[in-house]
This record gives C-alpha cells, structure tokens and sequence, in this order.
C-alpha cells in the first residue's frame, strides 16, 4: 500500500475540519477570557452572574462560568472532529444551541438575575452569527457527496 493511499484514509472531512477549527476557537476564547489585559476590568469577574464588568476583548461580558462554557465547548468540537457524522452533529447542535442562547439574551432583561452567563448586546450577535455560521458549515459540508 502507497503512503499516498494511507494518508487520503485518514485525511480529515471538511466538516471534521470545520469543527476541529471551531473547537479551536472557543478554546481559544475561554482561554483568553481568564487573561488579564485581553480580558478588561478582570478584577470585577464573578463566577456566574450579570454584575461582572470582565470583558474579553473590552467588548464580551464575561464570567468564568461563560470561560468554562467556552472551554467545555472547544473540547467538545475537537472530540467530536474524530468522525464525519460526530463533527456534523457538534456543528448543527451547538449552532442550535448558539440560536438558543441568542434568543434568551433578547428576551432577558440584561440587569436581572435571569442574565447568569452573563450576556451583552455584542454577545447575542455574536451568538447570532456563531448559530448561523455553525450550522451553515455543519449542513453544508455535513452533505453526503454522491458519486455521478
């Protein structure tokens, strides 16, 4: 058997791809979201809740449950790159979960309880975005080729 041969075997998908990046990312994010100096007024962080003026980036709220969401999230996306049909699933189901979650921060008042992630109007669009985009590569790329 050629090396060639070996190597077309075991190349990843572009989906497995995608989730692989993607994993990476929200990695990335929740790493840097426990970084003083990436992350503005660090010292106000809380574990959960919307009186935490921490944002990455200057921009997105913060908290180091959302950290630990961002973390837990990014290894989930590398695990679930092993396999195809696992890298479609993380992408659509984490897309969904991305739209869910952009949802709630529209119909939470963001000074209340109700706001434990905490969410900021730049984090529903972006939550806006990350379902859309996710689920986009997860349908897109997810697509069984047939052979013609």
């Amino acid at each position: 058997m050629s090396t060639h041969a070996r190597t077309a075997g075991t190349a990843r998908t572009p989906v497995q791809q995608a989730a692989l990046a993607v994993g990476a990312v929200f990695l990335l994010v929740g790493v840097l979201g426990f970084i003083p100096g990436i992350t503005t007024h660090y010292d106000t962080m809380e574990f959960a809740a919307h009186h935490s003026e921490a944002k990455l980036l200057g921009v997105f709220q913060v908290s180091i449950l959302h950290n630990l969401v961002h973390l837990a999230f990014g290894l989930a996306g590398l695990a679930l790159a092993r396999t195809a049909g696992q890298a479609r699933l993380y992408l659509l189901a984490g897309g969904a979960v991305y739209l869910v979650l952009w949802l709630y921060g529209l119909i939470i008042d963001h000074d209340s309880a109700a706001n434990f992630v905490p969410v900021n109007t730049a984090d529903n669009w972006l939550h806006l975005v990350l379902g859309l985009g996710m689920i986009a590569l997860g349908a897109l790329l997810g697509r069984k080729r047939t052979l013609t």
